[in-house]
Order: structure tokens, then C-alpha cells, then sequence
């Protein structure tokens, strides 16, 4: 299977920025479409973006379009999500996930493989 490796969380402050990586440490996911989910303490996870395979479609949640954006390097086999203008709500652990899928999709059931999660913390 595609084994996934999120990186790049942290501590920030409300309004700060900080960029999340997803690289494939197994099998490419350069196949498959790849997206970008958060949960945070007692509550779901949801859904933050999505990227295609081919790059050309990507999708946002309403919470963070405008501020966040999403990215691939195929070539690197990985995938990024610039943060921008955080806020506390933006709290959570972030995941990335990918395939079967080549089409984005904002529903976690619809991909296969999921990292360990990175934790990113925005202070008030």
C-alpha cells in the first residue's frame, strides 16, 4: 500500500502560516488523487482539501478557502498545504490521505491510505 509521512506542523500564532508536507514512503501516490483532513480533540474528522491526480481540480472546504491551498510535486512525490492567516480554530491534528480515487473528493471513507497525522496548534 501507499504509506504516507505528514510533516511541517507546530505551534503558531493566530494569523501566522506554516506549510504541511504528505510524502509517499512507499508505493507513488502519484496515480491517485491525494486530500488534506484535520480532527480535532472530541470532534470528527473533516475534510480540508483535495488535490487530483492530474493537478488540475482541487477543492477546499468552505472554513479554510481563501487561506489554505493546496499543491502537488509529482515529481517529489508529495504533497503540500500552505496555511495561511491561521486562527485557533485551525487547531487540530491534519492528515493526508490518497487513492483509489483520481478525482478530488471531500469524503474521508472515499481514500484508502492515511498518514499518522502532524499536529498544528494556532494560539489565540
Amino acid at each position: 500500500q501507499v504509506q504516507l509521512v505528514e510533516s511541517g506542523g507546530g505551534l503558531v500564532q493566530a494569523g501566522g502560516s506554516l506549510r504541511l508536507s504528505c510524502a509517499a514512503s512507499g508505493r507513488t501516490f502519484r496515480g491517485y488523487a491525494v486530500g488534506w483532513f484535520r480532527q480535532a480533540p472530541g470532534k470528527e474528522r473533516e475534510f480540508v482539501a483535495a488535490i487530483s491526480r492530474s493537478t488540475s481540480s482541487t477543492y477546499y472546504a468552505d472554513s479554510v478557502k481563501g487561506r489554505f491551498t493546496i499543491s502537488r510535486d509529482n515529481a517529489r512525490d508529495t504533497v503540500y498545504l500552505q496555511m495561511n492567516s491561521l486562527k485557533s480554530e485551525d487547531t487540530a491534528v491534519y492528515y493526508c490521505a490518497t487513492g483509489p480515487r483520481t478525482g478530488v473528493t471531500s469524503t474521508a471513507r472515499e481514500y484508502d491510505f492515511w498518514g499518522q497525522g502532524t499536529q498544528v496548534t494556532v494560539s489565540s
